[in-house]
């Protein structure tokens, strides 16, 4: 029922969803606001802690004070905001962030800067971006007929690549200004995509769903959205709503199979993060270079690819097959590349950006599509949780193998690892992830 409503409030005069409605539009642009904000500070902060620690030991503590809560919140908050409005949610994230960025530039323009206070703002932020995450994901699809998803999350992943051009800036601005000045800039970023989301007026029929089942579950009456914050929201509840979110993901053999993949995945990718920049670096003149060269060409294919995806539609009765194949080509490009000449690494680098992109939309618009709104904000916090689990495996696998295995040996070892996750988990569901990517 919701989405027939959605596509009758996004229709043009002829009867064909519209993609960029009111609503998609405010969104972009918040988003892309608070994209480049971060992009413009995350990068900065990083060579700020590491000039100030000289030690990789002590900025190894702060990424992982950065990543830890990921690992918990998105289940925890998927809960919550399967229940209350993902909308809220959005634009007091990003007010808060805009708040926490003000009080670290206070702090950066008084020079009362401590590594102490930073891991614990690195923590904070890292547990605001998880939960932001999960409710940006539930929340989006409800501003898109389904007919758009495919152009509307290449449009997400276009700008999401584009960002990547804040990071030279970023640097350039930190060795200009220093660091103060950008943390100001992205909570004026934060401030002013907070204002602009507070504008979307999409309905979240998906409260009321909850409400006439708290009804008998919880003993409550059923309510309308303004009434939310009335309903008792008790650690029991948050735990029963937590297993049936579990519950939802293991009765769904085919969105368990593209969640238990995905975990693989972002191992790989994890494992690949620690080892790459350090292999160009040791093995290359000027290697970081090399590296920002080839994997250029990787965000120009994401970015052509992108293009791409918002200008046409894949048959949709070859998505499954497509996304099969593009999961064994990037496995395949990413174990062999380091063995290759650098200009095939950056030509291969340019079919994985595409490849990257093109997995990204199927996996994104058919899960996303395929999800009842109720279950939008827990699948995707089992899924983000599982993933960073995923990251966090890898990024220790790698580290621990690299001190007894060459590198590219390990890189090998890994997209072996990760070819065979695809075929276990994707080829042998081949009828049921089917059912979500193809529809």
């Amino acid at each position: 029922m919701a989405d027939t409503d959605r596509v009758t409030k996004t229709s043009d005069q002829a009867g064909a969803p519209k993609l960029w409605t009111r609503d998609f539009t405010i969104i972009t642009l918040g988003s892309v606001v608070s994209m480049f904000g971060n992009a413009l500070s995350g990068f900065a902060i990083s060579l700020m802690v590491l000039d100030y620690s000289s030690s990789t030991f002590l900025y190894a503590i702060y990424m992982i004070c950065y990543t830890a809560p990921q690992l918990i919140m998105p289940i925890l908050s998927g809960a919550f905001l399967d229940r209350f409005s993902r909308k809220k949610a959005i634009y007091s994230l990003d007010y808060l962030s805009s708040a926490l960025y003000a009080i670290a530039a206070f702090l950066l323009f008084k020079d009362w800067f401590n590594f102490g206070i930073f891991a614990a703002f690195a923590f904070l932020v890292g547990s605001i971006n998880s939960v932001y995450m999960v409710a940006y994901e539930s929340f989006y699809p409800l501003l898109i007929a389904p007919e758009n998803y495919s152009k509307a999350y290449s449009v997400a992943s276009i700008l999401e690549t584009f960002s990547s051009v804040m990071v030279p800036v970023s640097a350039f601005l930190y060795n200009q200004i220093g660091m103060a000045p950008i943390l100001a800039i992205n909570a004026v970023c934060f401030f002013t995509a907070a204002t602009v989301e507070t504008r979307i007026r999409q309905e979240e029929t998906y409260t009321v769903t909850h409400s006439l089942r708290n009804e008998y579950d919880y003993g409550e009456r059923p309510c309308a959205m303004q009434d939310q914050e009335r309903i008792r929201y008790t650690p029991e509840i948050v735990l029963k709503d937590i297993r049936e979110g579990l519950k939802y993901l293991w009765s769904e053999k085919g969105l368990l199979a593209v969640a238990a993949y995905f975990a693989f995945s972002f191992f790989g990718m994890g494992a690949t993060n620690v080892l790459t920049l350090p292999y160009f670096k040791s093995n290359y003149d000027n290697g970081e270079y090399v590296f920002i060269m080839v994997f250029a060409l990787g965000v120009l294919g994401r970015m052509l690819g992108g293009t791409w995806h918002y200008r046409h539609k894949l048959p949709a009765a070859k998505k499954y097959t497509i996304a099969l194949t593009v999961y064994l080509m990037l496995s395949l490009i990413e174990g062999v590349y380091l063995f290759l000449p650098i200009p095939l690494m950056m030509i291969l680098f340019f079919f994985h950006g595409v490849g990257g992109i093109t997995s990204y939309t199927i996996r994104i618009s058919g899960t996303q599509n395929y999800v009842p709104d109720e279950k939008k904000g827990r699948f995707n916090g089992a899924f983000n949780m599982l993933s960073t689990a995923g990251m966090l495996l890898g990024e220790l696998f790698g580290g621990a193998l690299s001190v007894i295995l060459p590198v590219r040996t390990v890189v090998v070892i890994t997209m072996a690892i990760l070819t065979l996750a695809a075929v276990f988990f994707i080829g042998r569901n081949r009828e049921e992830v089917s059912k979500i990517y193809n529809m």
